[in-house]
């Protein structure tokens, strides 16, 4: 039989109770007579989080129904003792987290090294490495939607891919040889993608490749600069010190004081460039100790940016003191686009721009529409 499994901490945003939904609907699947799905759930909230007790309440609740109390179950004093049983003995695991809280999501990369498929929002590490062949990603509602509204659409694209994509899959079965009749009939497709599952992302998931890539990318070259600094008296690591503070004493003169854009008309048309210009005042700063950047995207219905691209712009001239900057952006998806410029701090030898937590934004962003 089909066996789900969902086990994890229980705070609020990893929706244990999504599947309640609709319980007249999962009851469906669970007592399919054809094609039966039995679900084991298991998990522990912080003793402090009485959102998180509320949902295992309503859990067990329902897993107590006698109409459904051999297809489901709910397990308590999750451990790391009972996970391993639960790695080794489900088909498919369940992870439904409200997009994009969820860290990372472990669970799901144990499962799949027991050959588990996973069946799971994209979010955490399912964002990144489900490739279509390796389970199944659950449809994400729009956002800004209401919370409800959000769950009962997650919830139903859930059933959907149960009932039609994840147990048909399953119970698709075929005889191993050819002329074998109904002998050893096996679900060749569904063994096909725990194969997949198990060459894809077995290697990608192993703590070993995870302790290399921090002793390539991090541990190694963070042991080399230090040596390298330290035969000229960490003459670098003194100068991004000044250099940190000079920025930090002058950066409230930092300020972008006009942004205007040039390139489509009234009426958008996809395939147009945006020229867009910007005027920057770096007070005693100098261009060398900044970089600014056009952040653009597709806007909601609040003018708000939804998953934004960002790109440097190329200073241009020196306007009385100020700094003008341009860039051009391609129109390349319909519907509402927008943008506006920020200025970052930046130094070479500084990893990421972010490390000083200083940045500067015009009052307002301009949006235009692609037809």
């Amino acid at each position: 039989m089909l066996t789900i499994g969902f086990a994890r901490r229980v705070p609020s945003y990893k929706r244990l109770t999504l599947m309640l939904r609709d319980t007249e609907r999962l009851t469906r699947i669970l007592l399919d007579p054809d094609r039966p799905v039995q679900m084991v759930i298991a998990g522990k909230s912080h003793p402090a989080d009485d959102g998180g007790k509320a949902l295992v309440q309503q859990m067990v609740k329902f897993s107590d129904d006698p109409l459904v109390r051999h297809r489901i179950a709910f397990l308590p004093d999750y451990d790391i003792g009972m996970a391993r049983h639960l790695y080794h003995g489900c088909d498919v695991w369940l992870n439904n987290p409200l997009r994009p809280l969820e860290a990372c999501g472990t669970s799901g990369m144990k499962s799949a090294l027991n050959g588990g498929l996973n069946l799971s929002i994209r979010d955490g590490w399912w964002d990144e490495m489900f490739d279509g062949a390796n389970g199944w990603a659950i449809p994400t509602a729009p956002d800004g939607i209401d919370p409800e509204v959000r769950d009962d659409q997650e919830a139903s694209a859930l059933y959907d891919l149960i009932e039609n994509q994840v147990r048909s899959r399953f119970y698709d079965v075929m005889p191993s040889t050819p002329g074998a009749g109904g002998r050893e009939r096996l679900p060749r497709r569904w063994i096909e993608m725990v194969r997949h599952t198990l060459q894809s992302l077995g290697p990608q998931v192993l703590a070993s490749r995870m302790v290399r890539d921090y002793v390539i990318e991090l541990y190694s070259p963070a042991a080399l600069s230090s040596r390298a600094m330290s035969r000229d008296g960490y003459a670098g690591a003194r100068d991004v010190s000044s250099w940190s503070q000079k920025v930090r004493a002058a950066w409230r003169t930092v300020r972008v004081t006009h942004v205007e854009s040039s390139g489509v008309g009234d009426a958008p048309e996809l395939g147009q460039r945006v020229e867009v210009r910007a005027v920057v005042e770096l007070g005693t700063l100098q261009p060398d100790d900044v970089q600014v950047q056009v952040v653009y995207g597709r806007v909601d219905e609040d003018d708000e940016l939804r998953e934004p691209v960002y790109a440097d712009m190329a200073r241009a001239d020196s306007i009385d003191g100020s700094w003008r900057y341009e860039c051009s952006l391609p129109l390349e998806h319909r519907g509402a686009f927008g943008y506006t410029v920020r200025v970052l701090p930046r130094h070479e030898a500084v990893s990421a721009p972010a490390d000083l937590d200083l940045v500067a934004f015009p009052h307002e962003s301009t949006a235009y529409t692609a037809i």
